[in-house]
């Protein structure tokens, strides 16, 4: 879409490890457009944290990615040395980790945090502290000028979570990647972090992408989702065309899976049997055949393409591909 401010296409990324090179995600192909927010969904080994790790080239000393773009504001990422990318880092695109520790040095206070990350992007000293004030405003933080003189260990664990995403925001990035940002928290904090990325993604207009597991919060804060299996795509679309009607067994599974979703339905909760494949052992054929009650010999035999069947929709499943359950139309191949 020429709106994307975030265009990945053809991503594959690798590991190391002692029996051998592995793809933690292949092929991986989505647009993230200006001001949306898209969510990236999947048990966890599915790819979707590697996947955001790799636009910000954050991935441990044996990953590396090895073929695919990274285009971002018509920028391509991939190749970039460390040094253009710490460029990037923070003043174009920002990370909100799951766990603030990752991110919160305990030995510094908050505002020796966000002034550091200001005037190292070239922010005058004599301006910072004055910004970091209000950034601590700008994301809710209770009694924020004292806060502000506060260590990490004294805030609470949703107070460090906005304490961060003030860090995210410091240099107005135009990318704002969210890999699981709440799942440390209890409901009800939860609840107010995500209400706080939404109202502030309206406020400052910047793109996001948000890392998740639970398509209850994929609900809340979706315009469009992408499900990944196995470190591949295996469905994207409106988050109204997805939670609404499922077209691959995967994301059916995944929401037949989760009590909110059912809730009200008359439908039984059904847990998905098995778990994510080895990236040391993938199936031959489609990699989530053997788990899915659709299989059939073919999904055993050959692995699915990504095919388009509807606007903006995809799904990678041979149902989808043949038309062979009624009510699926045959579907145009696209990857």
């Amino acid at each position: 879409m020429h709106d994307a401010v975030l265009r990945i296409a053809g991503l594959r990324t690798q590991f190391r490890t002692r029996q051998g090179t592995v793809d933690a995600v292949s092929d991986v192909s989505f647009d993230v457009r200006r001001g949306e927010t898209v969510a990236l969904v999947g048990e966890s080994g599915s790819g979707k944290s590697v996947t955001a790790l790799s636009v910000l080239q954050l991935l441990e000393s044996t990953g590396s990615i090895a073929d695919g773009s990274i285009v971002f504001d018509g920028r391509e990422l991939v190749g970039l040395s460390e040094k253009e990318m710490r460029d990037v880092r923070g003043r174009e695109i920002s990370m909100i980790f799951q766990d603030p520790s990752t991110c919160l040095d305990p030995v510094f206070t908050i505002e020796d945090q966000l002034v550091e990350a200001l005037t190292i992007h070239g922010t005058a000293r004599s301006d910072a502290r004055g910004r970091a004030l209000e950034l601590l405003r700008m994301v809710r933080m209770p009694d924020p000028e004292t806060r502000l003189n506060a260590y990490p260990h004294e805030l609470s664990g949703g107070q460090r979570q906005r304490a961060m995403i003030a860090t995210a925001l410091a240099l107005d990035p135009q990318l704002i990647i969210a890999d699981e940002p709440t799942t440390a928290l209890d409901v009800t904090v939860q609840a107010q972090i995500l209400d706080l990325i939404r109202t502030l993604q309206a406020e400052t207009g910047a793109a996001v992408l948000f890392v998740t597991h639970d398509l209850g919060v994929v609900a809340e804060i979706a315009d469009r989702v992408v499900v990944m299996y196995a470190g591949r795509v295996v469905e994207q679309g409106s988050v109204f065309q997805v939670l609404k009607d499922p077209r691959n067994p995967y994301t059916a599974a995944l929401l037949a899976s989760m009590p909110g979703a059912v809730a009200g339905t008359g439908q039984r909760l059904t847990p998905i049997e098995g778990v994510v494949p080895s990236l040391l052992d993938m199936p031959s054929g489609c990699r989530f055949a053997p788990r899915c009650p659709h299989a059939w010999d073919r999904c055993h035999e050959a692995d699915p393409p990504l095919a388009a069947f509807d606007l903006n929709r995809e799904s990678r499943c041979w149902l989808e591909v043949d038309g062979a359950v009624d009510g699926v139309g045959t579907a145009e191949v696209v990857g």
